[in-house]
């Protein structure tokens, strides 16, 4: 096999591939005067080239790194409900809009305004469901979720948070990139690139999916866009292998997988010595994390060996697969020092078109489903004394309107909301967020937020802030200018800080 693997090597080294010769032309006084040709016509400057490769010059791209300040959360889960709950039943009480349940919408609310679907003059409608005031801070959170009451006095809710897309992929990509359109690196990846992993055997950016269907945008919403892959999040399955293709293939034991691997290793080292693409280094270490999660991902998804309390608490059936388990995996992988942890759950688009998609029923049912897992990783994480380190966000990428759904200016069967850029609700907890707190307002019936307006790109600084990082700092080099998650707007909310 020692013998195999040596030949494996040679065979690489020496192969005259299209690549190879591509690269020996493009080298010495060729690349040379191909550079100054590029830099003269302006596709990129000195400066650009330079900074481009900077985040991996270390050799170790996931090494743990300082934050540009002293951060209050070291780590971030961030639960993405798909679709958008509506915030007019959970967090936003609107008492006045009862007065107008039924009633024709206003025609000032409708002029020049576009919908993706209201169509004609819709009918207002009233809060579904039963408000009451809970904890010390005396938050309005409604009965369809009744564990988090419980835990009130440990959230920030921001709610006038607003957003300039209606439609559900360009949304999640602006509330996740930073950008409506594809090609800009998530905040995960940001956060990966910035600090770090702090452990060096699973990746530093998991992403979980629940709901039965991937978000709208796809996998981009936790991809790396233009920063090396090695900062994309790696998605585990709750069913099955973990991570599929990790276990080693028939045949192949663990010591011959990592011979096979340093020999693999040992080419591309010698390539990146050559040609300096952070690419290579970013092969190299998807590797070796390959190999060490062979043995660390089936032990930080194993929740069979959690006490029954803990599985109880979160409602989880420990042979299934769902978002209640992707809660308790969350806080067993950022207590193994996992730096962000990224929650999707689809299924939360309530237009009314259905049983299942309506506000009565469809959005009670994701409630029940969702509520006591969320309110179990909020108090787990306090128990264990991570809360305090570990920022935990709560949100869809936009709101829904006051307004019923109509379509063709038909009402439809069920009770359901169109998609709202004007309005929504995110909360945090932990991680240097304000506890007990309410931020924002919106207005009597909730169309408009009218005090203190939060734009996604707010959340995203604030978010930053919280990690010890200045967002206008935390920069990469791509074509020709420095490119960062909140694009060149986003204020850090101050008010929302402990």
């Amino acid at each position: 096999m020692n013998k195999l693997l040596k030949e494996l090597q040679e065979a690489a080294l020496q192969r005259e591939t299209r690549r190879h010769f591509l690269h020996t032309c493009t080298t010495g006084l060729g690349a040379m005067a191909l550079g100054s040709a590029l830099t003269s016509c302006g596709f990129f400057d000195k400066k650009t080239a330079q900074t481009a490769a900077a985040p991996s010059q270390s050799g170790e791209p996931m090494t743990p790194r300082p934050s540009q300040f002293s951060p209050k959360a070291k780590r971030v889960i961030y639960i993405h409900m798909a679709g958008s709950p509506s915030q007019l039943e959970l967090f936003d009480y609107k008492p006045e809009l009862v007065k107008y349940h039924g009633k024709d919408c206003p025609q000032e609310l409708l002029e020049g305004k576009k919908f993706a679907f209201i169509r004609g003059v819709p009918k207002m409608l009233g809060p579904q469901g039963k408000f009451a005031q809970h904890g010390q801070s005396g938050a309005w959170i409604s009965d369809y979720l009744p564990h988090l009451q419980t835990v009130a006095d440990e959230i920030t809710f921001i709610k006038s948070m607003h957003t300039d897309q209606f439609n559900h992929a360009p949304a999640q990509l602006l509330m996740h990139t930073g950008a409506a359109r594809l090609g800009r690196p998530s905040i995960g990846s940001w956060v990966t690139y910035g600090l770090g992993s702090e452990n060096d055997n699973l990746p530093g950016f998991i992403v979980l999916a629940s709901g039965g269907k991937q978000p709208d945008a796809g996998k981009s919403v936790w991809g790396s866009g233009f920063l090396p892959t090695v900062y994309q999040g790696v998605q585990c399955r709750t069913d099955g292998d973990p991570v599929l293709y990790v276990s080693d293939p028939q045949g192949m034991n663990r010591d011959i997988r990592k011979q096979t691997i340093e020999a693999i290793n040992e080419v591309n080292r010698q390539q990146y010595e050559d040609v300096k693409d952070p690419e290579i280094l970013t092969r190299i270490s998807q590797y070796e994390m390959a190999f060490k999660m062979q043995m660390s991902v089936p032990d930080a998804m194993d929740i069979k060996s959690e006490p029954e309390y803990i599985l109880n608490s979160y409602g989880v059936d420990p042979n299934k697969g769902s978002f209640a388990r992707n809660c308790l995996l969350a806080r067993r992988l950022v207590e193994r020092g996992v730096r962000f942890v990224q929650l999707f759950d689809w299924g939360w688009d309530t237009h009314g078109t259905s049983k299942d998609g309506s506000i009565e029923t469809g959005l009670r049912d994701k409630c029940t489903a969702s509520d006591q897992a969320v309110t179990a990783l909020l108090k787990d994480l306090k128990q264990r004394g991570l809360l305090d380190e570990t920022l935990v966000v709560w949100g869809g990428e936009f709101g829904r309107t006051p307004m019923q759904e109509n379509r063709d200016g038909q009402t439809l069967p069920f009770m359901g909301r169109d998609h709202h850029l004007d309005a929504f609700t995110v909360w945090m907890a932990g991680g240097g967020a304000k506890r007990g707190f309410s931020y924002g307002e919106t207005d009597p019936i909730g169309y408009y937020a009218v005090k203190d307006k939060v734009h996604v790109h707010d959340l995203q600084a604030t978010i930053l802030h919280l990690l010890g990082f200045d967002h206008s700092k935390l920069t990469y080099q791509f074509q020709g200018r420095p490119f960062r998650l909140t694009d060149v707007a986003g204020k850090v909310v101050k008010p929302v800080l402990a």
